[in-house]
């Protein structure tokens, strides 16, 4: 390492005192440049090209998102005043939830459709369809994320897949676990589980609540449901 130092230190002091040798050195660099001219303006083109297209993706999801947002506000008004048709399909000028989705996909507010469509269709009965929306949306709010989750158990729920809707009520339950939430997304858990019959499943949800949320109003009944999964799940082997 050291020769190698001394070896650069020794060329640099050459150029600095020669100056035919720092002469020949551009030239040489000059020479490279033309020899490769074109490869090196492809070269500088194509980096152009990838800051260029970076910066007008950037802006035109920006205007997306705007346009998505705009969209939204018929939709969700519909949504609020319960006229879930008009709200998942719009009134014939106003895009509905599922178009809004659809076509701004990849867009925060485009994101959110799918969390109001997913409701909606959940409240109409088209479980399929919900459990698809919700599971399509991710958010970076614990709370909303959570719902999600727990909505999209429901949905599953509704369809008699217990074990996975389990899972998804389970999945609200840890996802930035709280005294309030979690133990109300657990006692769903192990609901799920009992209407599966998988009652040491549901039994172990509820001793979850026992003992991590002492404090949560769900303790009681978590009690008395533990208790009875241990006596159907004993029945059962």
């Amino acid at each position: 390492m050291a020769k190698e130092t001394v070896k650069n230190h020794s060329e640099f002091e050459e150029l600095v005192e020669n100056p035919d040798a720092l002469a020949q050195r551009l030239y040489g660099s000059e020479d490279f440049v033309k020899k490769n001219k074109s490869k090196l303006l492809g070269v500088f083109i194509a980096i152009a090209a990838v800051i260029v297209g970076g910066f007008l993706y950037y802006n035109y999801r920006s205007t997306q998102n705007v346009e998505a947002q705009n969209a939204m506000f018929q939709a969700v008004y519909y949504f609020e005043a319960d006229s879930l048709s008009k709200a998942l399909n719009g009134d014939g000028q106003n895009m509905g939830l599922l178009e809004i989705a659809d076509e701004y996909s990849g867009t925060e507010a485009g994101n959110l459709a799918d969390f109001y469509a997913g409701v909606a269709l959940l409240k109409q009965g088209q479980f399929a369809e919900a459990a698809e929306r919700l599971q399509d949306f991710e958010s970076d709010d614990y709370l909303l994320q959570a719902r999600a989750y727990s909505l999209t158990g429901d949905a599953l729920l509704e369809q008699g897949k217990h074990n996975e809707a389990a899972d998804q009520y389970k999945k609200a339950a840890n996802h930035n676990a709280n005294e309030f939430f979690s133990p109300q997304y657990l006692m769903k858990a192990g609901i799920a589980y009992e209407a599966g019959n998988n009652y040491s499943a549901a039994a172990e949800v509820y001793d979850q609540i026992i003992k991590d949320y002492v404090a949560s109003a769900e303790v009681t009944d978590a009690k008395k449901f533990k208790a009875r999964a241990e006596m159907l799940a004993g029945g059962k082997n």
